[in-house]
């Protein structure tokens, strides 16, 4: 594993082959796509903790989402990342959608779990509740919740180390980060999709309640050419709850778009 330093981000880059960039949402970090990476040979994979996440520290008065996508471009610049196919999750699908958006000729293609329009009215509030909440409090009821409630209780049941996984990404949060990134999701607008040209794989959990099937297949009709893969029995950890399937899907999706 190969630690670049960005400024305030820390990227992981590793492998050769064509750049394939992995971007993790909300509460996630660059250990997200883990389970992703044996799908990933023969490729160079470049994955960010974004600015106030993971090992990126918190860098105060970022401007919002638009200040997320900044610095990762900054940061695929100074890597010399000319073109890449773009992997997200959650939060950032998102992410990936504006950059696919603003730079076309970037973007090979996109392969967006658990994708995101914007958030509705009622998660906008949340989303700013959620941010209040751990500023006073810390993150370790936030990380319980969202450990219970964004993993699917079949796979709670059947594989604890989902939950695990998720509880332990969120404690680890440093909280003005993620209040921070809460806030930046709960102002955040739908990219341009008409400007995106990219082919485009959107692979859903049939249970996911932070992304359901139904704004999939609503993002899939707003993105030229996109498809949708839904995955019967899972939540929104995709990668974590269905493993082999993620793989699956991700190198087929890889071959299609860079040979």
């Amino acid at each position: 594993m190969v630690d670049v330093s960005m400024g305030s981000m820390v990227m992981e880059d590793v492998g050769e082959g064509p750049a394939v960039v992995l971007v993790h949402g909300l509460g996630g970090t660059s250990n997200s796509f883990q389970t992703l990476m044996p799908a990933l040979a023969g490729y160079r994979a470049l994955r960010p903790d974004l600015p106030g996440a993971g090992r990126s520290a918190y860098r105060p008065g970022a401007p919002g989402l638009g200040g997320l996508v900044a610095a990762l471009k900054d940061a695929l610049r100074a890597a010399g990342v000319a073109r890449a196919h773009f992997v997200g999750h959650s939060m950032g699908t998102l992410v990936c959608q504006y950059i696919a958006a603003e730079l076309p000729a970037m973007v090979t293609g996109m392969t967006l779990f658990g994708a995101i329009l914007e958030p509705p009215p009622a998660a906008r509030q949340a989303l700013k509740e959620r941010a209040a909440a751990a500023r006073e409090t810390g993150m370790a009821s936030i990380a319980e919740a969202i450990a219970t409630g964004s993993v699917d209780e079949a796979s709670r049941r059947t594989n604890p180390v989902t939950e695990a996984f998720v509880r332990e990404s969120l404690l680890r949060q440093e909280p003005k980060g993620y209040a921070a990134h809460c806030e930046a999701l709960s102002e955040a607008v739908a990219a341009d999709h008409g400007k995106i040209s990219c082919d485009t794989l959107l692979v859903a959990g049939e249970r996911d309640g932070v992304a359901p099937v139904a704004m999939g297949r609503e993002l899939a009709g707003k993105i030229g050419g996109a498809r949708i893969e839904v995955i019967p029995g899972i939540g929104h950890w995709i990668m974590i709850e269905a493993v082999d399937r993620s793989r699956e899907l991700l190198r087929s999706h890889l071959e299609s778009t860079t040979n």
